[in-house]
């Protein structure tokens, strides 16, 4: 019944001759040996030290060792005096190997100094150390009586956990005179043993029949295991149950849920009674996967499903059932049921990143690749095949480079500022019916290329800035934007060179590089300068910077901080102004004209006159426009020869800022010819001489001016010399220049000649004045003040001679009214009369 088993010497021997037959030079590279399994302790398996090259009186100090995972068993181990491979303990293939196939043991070997890992690999050989053995050491098998010859019995089959020729490899029976055994092999190559009726039972003869049913593998030494199988003859059930084919295909859904009906399987038995009534099971060849998945009702003979089908992991089940009736000596007959699966599209496609590439660079070329893209769907057929898409309306694509592969690649430049990151959906969707998708998002953040160069808020910026502004004070600020992002959108402010009246713009103003907010770095005058533009550059700092350049004009606003100058009349050495009134003038009589400048502009520059102190008050007033003074009234005996008058002249600023002008006016019976304070109109030397630049001005108009009166003196003399003799000159009354030689000035003669006249604007006659001292004798001189005088600080002397034609009305020239061109229209001087800069720049002083 058992293998026959060897003295220990004979297994030892056999072992080893094993081993040296298979055992097989060594490999190169990686390097494979072969061991049989059980062997003792100690047994040889290799030469590692010689197989490697290694030097064997080094592996000590090198520390060559096996390198295994913690807790696994050591079952080779190397001798480091020698270099052999040797079992350390005993080798059970069935134990390391479970599944059968070629069981491979990995070794990792390593060497310091200096470091070097092999691969080993060493295959466990199979040896027959496992006999063949049955689940049950007696079978009970009944056969009726009437069982015709030939009838088939099977039996259960034996295990064995040797593999190749060392598993089971046939069945015997023992002999006796009523039954054969026949071998079969199934479709997995396992044998299993039918017994076979070879004659008749007869019941009354032999109730009882006992067989040894033995299985023998192929091994060396052969094994084997055996099975008492106890034969009972029954009476009268001579009909075995019959299915209808011996095998049956159905195809059956891998969704189909528990339950669902797989086959109805149907046996007939020709018997009657319980020797006719059939139960259907599973034969003891179903696996046990079988078994889980599926369900035999014992009556009705209905295959159900009991578990969840998967057809990825089995696409057939192969089902053994037997069908066996109910009568003694009851037979089993059995069919095999081949279920076959549908794939369903249960499964949906599964996307893969294998690589990305992110951020991208905005200015990365069309074609640029992003990611790879790998898709599996484990379905089958139609159902995995996969078509990959992504989102439309972004720039990216999806290439396939070969079967379910795809690359995502850009299709178009790309632009940060407008889409900083995209959120691409990538779909992968099957061909099934219904279509299974998967959707995966990839956020591709896009880096930033410095692309965009600073843009201003605004064309160009306008800054008012009032004048006497303290230094350092913040006037204005500038502000840039980059779309950028991080250093390519970090901006820095400068002011480009330049100059602002020979100056350079940074002595004006300056600009914080950080914020842009700018600063003047001088108090401003508007009297000075009144506008100036700078250029202010933003630069960001990228690679390379790129920058952006705007126009700043700034505009000084006027204050009012000059007070108002007076320049007529002027008194002499200091004292007060005087001036001279013919006791017969009327009311209306112009006395004078108060001028005055004031070096500012606009409202500030606007000046009224107005009488705050006077001897008498209804004696005299003063235009506040214009600054003429006239009488009121005419002179009366009472009235003092000698009026005190103060004239105020006060600008429109705020606040309003004031000059005073005392006058002293002496009423006269009659009218010397000389000339009044009124008519002194040159700049007081203080001012004129405030400045190198108003000085050398004056200078250079003193000379041009002395130069033309001379050489008017000199032709008027001449041609008057020349007048003179042709014919009688003691007749000369010229309607505009009262002065003849020899002549006596009459009590109501130009007795107002010294007064200056303000002609008004757009006229172009000029406004003469008799001055009879100061030229040769014979001749008067008039100061001609034309219509652009009150621009100018300069009176120019122009000689007249008598006309040809003598006045014949004598009693026009008792009439000073007629003789003085005085505009009633005069007005207030404005911007339009103001003195040159360079003469107001010097009168701000004051």
């Amino acid at each position: 019944m058992g293998a026959g088993a060897g003295s220990g010497w004979g297994q030892l021997f056999l072992r080893t001759l094993l081993f040296l037959l298979l055992a097989g030079p060594p490999a190169r590279g990686q390097l494979r040996y072969t061991v049989p399994e059980e062997l003792e302790h100690g047994a040889f398996v290799a030469n590692l030290g010689e197989d490697l090259g290694l030097d064997v009186s080094t592996l000590s100090a090198r520390r060559f060792r096996i390198v295994s995972r913690a807790g696994a068993r050591q079952h080779l181990e190397v001798n480091l005096e020698n270099g052999i491979l040797f079992v350390n303990e005993r080798i059970d293939r069935e134990e390391v190997c479970e599944a059968g196939g070629t069981c491979l043991l990995h070794l990792q070997l390593l060497v310091e100094s200096p470091l070097e890992l092999y691969r080993v690999e060493v295959e466990v050989l199979d040896i027959n150390d496992h006999a063949p053995t049955f689940p049950w050491q007696e079978y009970v098998l009944e056969v009726a009586e009437s069982a015709v010859l030939g009838a088939r019995f099977p039996l259960e089959s034996a295990q064995d956990p040797d593999v190749g020729t060392n598993s089971v490899h046939t069945y015997r029976l023992s002999p006796n005179g009523f039954f054969s055994l026949e071998v079969q092999t199934r479709s997995d190559a396992s044998k299993f043993a039918e017994l076979v009726l070879e004659r008749a039972l007869d019941r009354e003869q032999q109730r009882v029949h006992r067989v040894l049913l033995t299985a023998l593998d192929g091994g060396v030494p052969e094994r084997s295991g055996t099975a008492h199988i106890l034969v009972t003859v029954l009476d009268a059930n001579d009909n075995v149950p019959a299915f209808d084919q011996p095998s049956y295909g159905v195809s059956l859904p891998e969704d189909a849920p528990a339950g669902t009906l797989v086959i109805q399987l149907n046996a007939t038995d020709l018997d009657e009674g319980p020797n006719g009534e059939i139960e259907y099971s599973f034969s003891g060849h179903a696996p046990p996967r079988v078994r889980e998945l599926f369900h035999v009702e014992p009556r009705s003979g209905q295959v159900l499903l009991k578990g969840r089908l998967d057809y990825e992991r089995a696409s057939i089940h192969e089902l053994y059932v037997q069908a066996k009736d109910r009568g003694p000596s009851a037979v089993a007959v059995h069919c095999r049921v081949l279920v076959h699966l549908l794939d369903v599209n249960d499964n949906a496609p599964e996307v893969t990143l294998t690589s990305v590439s992110t951020p991208v660079l905005e200015d990365a070329p069309p074609g640029t690749v992003i990611a790879v893209i790998s898709v599996l769907d484990r379905d089958s057929g139609d159902n995995g095949r996969v078509s990959c898409e992504v989102s439309p309306n972004v720039p990216f694509e999806l290439r396939s480079s070969f079967r379910n592969y795809y690359t995502l690649v850009t299709t178009q430049a790309l632009d940060r500022e407008a889409v900083p990151e995209y959120n691409v959906s990538i779909t992968a969707r099957d061909m099934g019916s219904p279509a299974l998708l998967t959707r995966s998002t990839l956020t591709i953040p896009v880096s930033d290329v410095n692309d965009n160069a600073p843009r201003f808020l605004q064309p160009s910026y306008s800054v008012y800035v009032m004048e006497n502004n303290a230094p350092g004070a913040s006037i204005c600020s500038v502000s840039a934007l980059d779309p950028d992002c991080q250093q390519n959108a970090y901006l820095s402010y400068s002011i480009a060179d330049g100059h602002i009246h020979g100056m350079p713009v940074g002595t004006y103003v300056s600009i914080n590089s950080d914020s842009g907010h700018m600063y003047a770095l001088r108090s401003l005058d508007y009297e000075q300068i009144r506008s100036f533009q700078i250029q202010v550059q933003a630069q960001d700092a990228g690679f390379p910077p790129l920058s952006a350049n705007v126009t700043v004009h700034i505009f000084v606003l006027d204050q009012n901080d000059n007070a108002p100058v007076i320049v007529s009349p002027m008194p002499r050495n200091g004292s007060v102004a005087t001036e001279l009134v013919p006791r017969s003038a009327r009311p209306g009589y112009l006395v004078g004209t108060v001028s005055a400048v004031d070096a500012d502009a606009g409202l500030n520059s606007r000046l009224s006159y107005q009488l705050l102190q006077a001897t008498d008050f209804t004696l005299f007033s003063v235009a506040p426009d214009t600054g003429e003074l006239r009488t009121l009234r005419s002179f009366l005996e009472q009235d003092a020869s000698r009026q005190q008058l103060v004239v105020q002249v006060r600008d429109g600023g705020q606040p309003a800022l004031s000059a005073t002008v005392s006058l002293l006016l002496s009423v006269v019976e009659t009218m010397p010819q000389t000339l009044s304070d009124f008519s002194e109109f040159s700049l007081p030397p203080e001012v004129s001489s405030s400045s190198p630049l108003t000085l050398y001005l004056l200078v250079s108009l003193g000379s041009i001016s002395f130069t033309f009166l001379l050489a008017i003196l000199i032709l008027t003399a001449i041609r008057c010399r020349g007048e003179r003799r042709s014919r009688q000159g003691d007749s000369c009354s010229p309607p505009r220049c009262h002065c003849c030689p020899g002549s006596r000035p009459s009590s109501d003669g130009l007795k107002t000649s010294n007064l200056t006249a303000q002609a008004p604007a757009g006229t172009t006659a000029a406004t003469c004045l008799d001055v009879p001292a100061g030229g040769p004798p014979g001749y008067c001189y008039k100061v001609c003040l034309g219509p652009e005088s009150a621009q100018s600080d300069f009176m120019f002397l122009k000689p007249c001679s008598p006309p040809r034609n003598n006045e014949k009305d004598p009693g026009k020239r008792s009439r000073p009214e007629q003789n003085l061109q005085v505009s009633k229209e005069a007005k207030q001087p404005n911007t339009d009369w103001l003195p040159p800069s360079t003469q107001r720049a010097a009168l701000k002083r004051y």
